[in-house]
């Protein structure tokens, strides 16, 4: 009896699992799609489950002539996500006690080791005042128990315009190169909070997409070229792909044109196994804001290629390259560190 009650229970959740798995393709062929075309995905896409791997057990000493190791025992896995609103002032106040030698922008790095990697966080912005005091709150401890080098870019949009994700990018690119000899870019949007920490936000010899399991999509990944939320690339392969598309004006589409940008310069890209990936998403509206603009859909005012240009024929001449400077003052009213 016990037995076939359990073999009826496992039934009833293989089917709920797999009516969510439609209910969730029919959201996302219904959202991803133009003219009726789908994007294209694998819906049976899966990956495997993390290979074993060694973290260093607790009172691992290392000498500050070292490099950093990537699998400290400071990085415990599963982490608390907190999203009651804070202040910016609350919380450089909280950072600043518990680690004095931070510096403007939130820059630092470990004095007990060399760090393996020297990371700007990029970080598009908009009208989320209350946002960033808590993704700077949950993220910082984060970098800094994973021993990288980093300086947060808080890179601002003004005027009326649609949001331009993708050349706030370009100019942060820019401003950080500017600032400091950076190896590791990630591009990471303000309400996307990180769940595991050991979930490296070093850069590899490909492309990093981060936040592979996001709450809002039910933790799975919308479809196989989802390079959106979180991601990184070292400074070489950003400048071999010419950055992000200047095109895109309102939410969506941009991460589908650096996916493609990625594999035309022969790239692929590499994912954290399992639930490394999880993020929770601040919940949020796109108040009057374009959204899902597809591929080809888009606005462009400063460009001389026409706007339905494939991304294969486009993203030689157009990106970070072209990103210019009287481009950049239309679009944003400043770009800057944030003044921690």
């Amino acid at each position: 009896m016990e037995r076939s009650h359990y073999q009826a229970l496992k039934a009833i959740k293989e089917n709920v699992k797999n009516i969510g798995a439609q209910v969730l393709e029919q959201v996302v062929r219904g959202a991803y799609s133009i003219n009726g075309t789908d994007y294209s995905y694998d819906f049976n896409f899966s990956e495997s489950d993390a290979p074993s791997t060694t973290y260093l057990p607790e009172g691992f000493t290392y000498l500050p002539s070292q490099v950093c190791p990537e699998r400290l025992p400071s990085m415990k896995g599963r982490l608390e996500v907190n999203m009651s609103e804070i202040s910016l002032e609350e919380v450089e106040r909280s950072l600043l006690e518990r680690e004095p030698g931070m510096a403007l922008g939130g820059f630092w790095k470990p004095e007990d080791c060399l760090p393996r990697w020297k990371v700007a966080i990029l970080v598009p912005f908009r009208n989320r005042h209350e946002h960033l005091p808590i993704l700077l709150r949950h993220l910082v401890p984060v970098l800094q128990k994973q021993r990288l080098q980093f300086a947060f870019y808080i890179i601002e949009q003004g005027g009326t315009e649609p949001f331009n994700r993708a050349m706030l990018f370009n100019v942060g690119f820019k401003e950080a190169m500017n600032d400091l000899d950076w190896d590791c870019l990630i591009f990471h949007d303000v309400d996307h909070l990180i769940e595991n920490d050991r979930n490296y936000y070093g850069c590899t010899d490909m492309p990093r997409h981060f936040a592979v399991k996001l709450d809002k999509y039910s933790y799975m990944l919308p479809y196989n070229e989802f390079f959106g939320g979180v991601s990184g690339l070292t400074v070489k392969q950003f400048e071999r792909i010419n950055g992000f598309p200047n095109a895109f004006w309102g939410w969506g589409g941009e991460d589908d044109d650096l996916w493609n940008r990625v594999q035309f310069a022969n790239y692929s890209v590499s994912r954290p196994y399992g639930d490394l990936g999880r993020y929770m998403s601040i919940p949020h509206h796109h108040r009057g804001e374009a959204q899902f603009l597809g591929r080809w859909v888009f606005k462009c005012t400063h460009c001389s290629f026409p706007k339905t240009t494939p991304s294969k024929r486009r993203w030689v001449k157009e990106g970070a390259d072209n990103s210019s400077e009287a481009c950049a003052r239309d679009l944003s009213q400043s770009h800057e560190k944030a003044e921690w």
